[in-house]
């Protein structure tokens, strides 16, 4: 596996904990529809918070959640429409994007909530 693809499946494993350790109970993950995939939903009270985990090794090249580009969002946007909808789910919706860096000594991990409002 390519090293890029292990410290993706990390990052998102850290997520996860991190999610569970705030309060959320993690609903999927890695779910696809069309041509997007959500790497988490979650829900926290009465709210969806469906999370996009970008994990970088540096932030040499910028910060990992500028590396959510706008054809992405649709695609997360629609996906989620057809979850919600599938599901028959009457809940908030909330785009977070959890980014992680690797540091000397471990991860930091940043959670932006309301993410995509932000572009």
């Amino acid at each position: 596996m390519a090293q890029h693809n292990e410290l993706g499946k990390k990052g998102e494993q850290l997520a996860v904990d991190f999610l569970i350790e705030n309060g959320y109970n993690i609903i999927e993950r890695n779910y696809r529809f069309d041509k997007a995939e959500v790497d988490i939903i979650a829900k926290q009270k009465d709210t969806l918070a469906i999370i996009e985990v970008k994990t970088r090794s540096s932030k040499d090249f910028g910060n990992p959640q500028d590396f959510v580009k706008p054809k992405q969002i649709k695609n997360l946007v629609k996906a989620v429409d057809e979850y919600v909808t599938v599901n028959d789910l009457d809940v908030e919706v909330r785009f977070d994007i959890i980014a992680i860096v690797k540091e000397k000594k471990g991860y930091k991990i940043e959670h932006l909530e309301d993410a995509f409002y932000h572009f």
